[in-house]
């Protein structure tokens, strides 16, 4: 594997005095698709939480392109490249598609370096430049739909659009949580097929799902958790190809 751009060590996070993680470590290399995978409650959405500055943790290092980004508030961590598409999609209900997506872009002009916080090296200028028209090539049903406010589109359209809106920020790293979470068959399958359109242009990223079909097809590495701790790591065709090995880490 390549020299990671985004290392976790070491994680322990709670809310209060309940413990979520417990030593959490993982890596991401330019372009990878990474899966945490585990049942609902394992730890997968805090540790996302965590690494987009989100959530505190306790004790652990998040390193960024070599620089130690752990504790940075989210905006920070959104300026250094990283996006986060929540799991409960959060888009503007009462603005239109269009005008969610011109949001996005407005607050990526706007946002400028503070002073207070180590800066990561610049990284090469990403071929990735999001625009309105292209997001749209990318989700053609959102075209259709620029008009129409957030509130009265289908689940799948606001798992588009939520991804589409964080896209319009530049992210050098895409951090997914739980995207196919309550959609149709047939609209996952659609969304799939979008998130792999993204890997092969060579954005990277990381995906926390609890899907183990949706993520095996996407992912390059897998870490698996349990209970707030990685149980498994190795490339996703191990899973793939191991019913046995899948079963007794996921009861599948």
């Amino acid at each position: 594997m390549a020299a990671p751009i985004l290392a976790v060590a070491d994680l322990h996070t709670a809310y209060g005095l309940s413990r979520v993680l417990f030593g959490v470590s993982l890596e991401v290399a330019a372009g990878e698709c990474v899966c945490l995978l585990g049942r609902n409650g394992v730890g997968k959405t805090t540790t996302m939480r965590s690494i987009m500055g989100l959530t505190t943790p306790a004790r652990g290092r998040i390193t960024w392109r070599g620089a130690d980004i752990t504790g940075w508030p989210a905006y920070r961590v959104a300026q250094a490249g990283l996006g986060f598409v929540p799991e409960d999609r959060r888009i503007f209900a009462d603005l239109t598609v269009w005008e969610n997506l011109d949001v996005a872009a407005k607050q990526r002009s706007r946002l400028a370096p503070r002073t207070g916080h180590p800066r990561p090296e610049p990284a090469s200028p990403s071929p990735l430049q999001w625009t309105g028209e292209r997001v749209f090539d990318l989700f053609p049903r959102l075209r259709d739909l620029a008009g129409r406010q957030g509130g009265f589109l289908s689940g799948g359209e606001q798992q588009m659009l939520t991804i589409a809106r964080t896209l319009m920020g530049n992210p050098e790293l895409l951090l997914l949580d739980e995207p196919s979470e309550g959609l149709a068959p047939l609209v996952v399958d659609h969304l799939r097929d979008q998130i792999a359109q993204l890997k092969r242009e060579g954005l990277t990223i990381l995906l926390a799902e609890q899907n183990t079909e949706f993520s095996l097809a996407l992912a390059d590495r897998v870490y698996v958790l349990e209970k707030g701790a990685i149980r498994f790591s190795g490339p996703a065709a191990r899973l793939r190809d191991d019913e046995t090995l899948r079963h007794d880490l996921l009861a599948l």
